[in-house]
């Protein structure tokens, strides 16, 4: 097994089959019964992009860009808003589910967290 095809089964596959749970998850119309607990729907988009941004971080920091750890960081960033973004445009048109700014933020900002958390654990397990 050569080297890139396992990078890209340790590193990249993950965010691929995190990506897809995500869109099928979406696909599907919103559960009718939730736990009764103010704002839950952003605390599970918060924490799916803060894992999805970790996935990220981890999966660029074996790129070309590994040396420069800020481009590595708004890469990731990036890469996980975006998908939480083209996730809300996609449920816009799937019936009975609503494509809501709220729950962008809320990936963004678990996308920023997620790769900043990351981030520090990573680095304090290298030292």
């Amino acid at each position: 097994m050569t080297e890139r095809y396992k990078n890209f089964l340790f590193y990249w596959f993950p965010i691929i089959i995190f990506c897809l749970i995500i869109f099928i998850q979406s696909s599907y119309p919103s559960p009718e019964t939730a736990p009764d607990l103010p704002y839950f729907d952003k605390l599970l988009h918060f924490f799916a992009y803060a894992v999805l941004g970790a996935l990220f971080l981890r999966a660029f920091k074996t790129t070309q860009f590994k040396n420069n750890i800020n481009i590595v960081i708004i890469l990731s960033i990036l890469a996980s808003s975006f998908y939480g973004i083209s996730d809300e445009l996609h449920q816009y048109f799937v019936p009975c589910r609503d494509a809501d700014i709220m729950d962008a933020l809320a990936d963004i900002l678990g996308s920023i967290c997620g790769v900043y958390l990351f981030g520090i654990l990573s680095k304090a397990r290298v030292q």
